[in-house]
């Protein structure tokens, strides 16, 4: 089973939802496809299941039993799937498509792709090539840099 995860954002990400039903339609995606849709929840498709939001519990369960994860550039999400030890394909929301308010999902993507960590994309079109190279994508282990952030955080207000 693919896991789709929208998000919560307050906005219609069906940009990405048209792609995955035409790779279903097209053959290339054979699994299972099971969304979070959030907002988007009401596109129709009779080739996915599509949910709006669940508890926590849930969705984890969800997202250990996934062969992989297809996630919007929300932090929280591409987390969850490295938590997880998922590979992660990552879709940015962009503005320009009124999916979110500016385009700061790319510079995400961009980061967790450089380090290794996740197959990051910045075009739509592009995730049919990465839905082919997943299977032997080989992610980097997510190591955080969380006490860095809080140390630099500290010394700010020091100053």
């Amino acid at each position: 089973m693919i896991l789709v995860t929208l998000g919560t954002q307050d906005k219609k990400f069906t940009r990405l939802l048209d792609e995955i039903e035409r790779l279903i339609k097209e053959k290339v995606i054979q699994e299972e496809v099971v969304v979070q849709a959030g907002y988007s929840s009401d596109y129709k498709s009779s080739n996915m299941k599509i949910f709006d939001l669940i508890a926590k519990d849930e969705f984890d369960k969800l997202i250990s039993s996934c062969s992989f994860l297809i996630t919007h550039g929300g932090v929280g999400s591409i987390l969850t799937g490295l938590k997880y030890n998922k590979k992660v394909i990552a879709v940015p929301r962009l503005k320009e498509y009124k999916e979110h308010v500016n385009n700061h999902q790319v510079q995400i993507i961009n980061n967790f792709h450089e380090e290794g960590y996740i197959i990051g994309i910045s075009d739509i079109n592009e995730i049919e090539s990465a839905i082919l190279k997943i299977k032997d994508f080989k992610p980097k282990k997510f190591k955080s840099n969380k006490e860095k952030a809080l140390k630099l955080v500290q010394e700010l207000i020091e100053k």
